[in-house]
């Protein structure tokens, strides 16, 4: 486990729908690197990262800085929305006073803007996850690290759609991304001041919607996948460009022999 990193972890094992399974040690997921220790970097180094994929955008990394980085891997930046759409969202996540909250968030408000952030990502973002597939089946795009701030939602819907590619079923999708709601490896939201929510009080209740992976959010991207595109097969080939030589050298690459 790395000490600097949250929610890191190695989406090898997950069964595909034909009887195959994803390889371990190809593709990983996890937080921001920025605070990752030495021993952190020597253990990325370990598992022969040759790419990360930084999926943040300019407010987050004005705030946690970039990543440290990891010799022998390069880097791709993909900045895609902020936390729930924008830097000024992300700034009152920070700075704002419970009445600021309160008004954004309160009364079922953090869920539903966190479910139109999901569904925004289908459908404004699909130049974005089109360029993240294809570098990963380029030389040198695996073994890679998908990355986001809490490793949650963007890489949450970034890893759901190499799974999708690969054959997953959306039920084990859904389990895989709800595993960033282990309290060892959740991400520690820390405001402006340097405090970090409570669990209880009232300012932990509104942000909690935010810093949780919650069914209805997944749901909801694959939902718009259905509605926009009919299934997971158009939105990979006609939304992301993945053409079926490209898929077929992804599922080569990624998954065990049948």
């Amino acid at each position: 486990m790395l000490s600097g990193v949250r929610n890191f972890r190695d989406v090898g094992g997950l069964p595909t729908a034909d009887g195959r399974s994803v390889r371990h040690g190809r593709l990983f997921r996890s937080g921001h690197l920025a605070r990752a220790t030495p021993d952190d970097v020597s253990a990325l180094v370990g598992l022969g990262l040759r790419l990360v994929i930084d999926l943040r955008g300019a407010a987050e990394l004005d705030v946690d800085r970039a990543d440290v980085a990891v010799p022998g891997a390069s880097r791709l930046t993909l900045a895609l929305t902020d936390p729930a759409q924008g830097a000024r969202f992300y700034h009152l996540l920070r700075e704002g006073d419970l009445a600021a909250l309160r008004a954004e968030l309160d009364g079922g408000g953090g869920e539903a803007r966190m479910i139109a952030a999901y569904r925004d990502r289908v459908l404004g973002r699909t130049e974005e996850f089109g360029r993240m597939l294809h570098a990963l089946t380029e030389p040198g795009g695996l073994p890679a690290l998908v990355h986001c701030a809490a490793g949650k939602d963007r890489s949450g819907w970034a890893v759901a759609v190499v799974l999708l590619a690969l054959g997953v079923p959306e039920d084990v999708v859904m389990a895989d991304y709800l595993r960033s709601n282990d309290p060892t490896q959740a991400h520690r939201f820390t405001r402006a001041d340097g405090t970090v929510p409570e669990p209880g009080s009232e300012l932990w209740s509104l942000l909690r919607p935010i810093f949780e992976a919650r069914p209805a959010y997944l749901r909801a991207a694959l939902t718009a996948v259905r509605t926009h595109w009919g299934g997971p097969d158009r939105y990979l080939r006609e939304g992301l460009g993945l053409s079926p030589d490209r898929r077929a050298a992804l599922r080569e690459l990624l998954l065990t022999e049948a």
